[in-house]
């Protein structure tokens, strides 16, 4: 009965792994965002944007959300990688980019960020963004 549970982010990384198509060059940022917006919150981050964050976080997961993964497949994480891209932008405003930077391991991810941002801006029509950012109060 001791069955090890999985990380949320070993799961995203499973569900994107054997992803080939067309937007596989930014959806495969998607666990690396999402593990980044979870490790802010063990940083010393203004409290205005712990919500913002959790939100994003709690996007991932959510089922029923604009784009869902469980019709879409991974084109469904689109709109969770616009939401993280957006919030961690937020925190960059604040903390700047560096800040962000120390706590990610990757290359630079202030480029990563904008190219996350600039190609789900290009897919999503201007009705989504507006429905993804009021799904979490943005």
């Amino acid at each position: 009965m001791d069955k090890a549970l999985k990380d949320f982010h070993d799961t995203l990384i499973e569900n994107l792994e054997t992803y080939t198509g067309e937007y596989e060059s930014f959806i495969d940022y998607g666990p690396l965002l999402f593990k980044l917006l979870c490790d802010l919150l063990n940083s010393d981050i203004d409290s205005s944007l712990r919500l913002p964050i959790c939100g994003a976080i709690a996007y991932y997961v959510t089922p029923d959300d604009v784009i869902p993964e469980n019709i879409y497949g991974p084109y469904g994480y689109i709109d969770d990688i616009y939401l993280s891209s957006h919030v961690l932008k937020m925190v960059g405003d604040i903390h700047g980019y560096e800040f962000i930077q120390e706590i990610s391991s990757n290359e630079n991810i202030e480029s990563i960020l904008n190219e996350c941002e600039s190609k789900s801006v290009e897919i999503l029509n201007d009705d989504e963004i507006r429905n993804i950012l009021d799904y979490i109060g943005l």
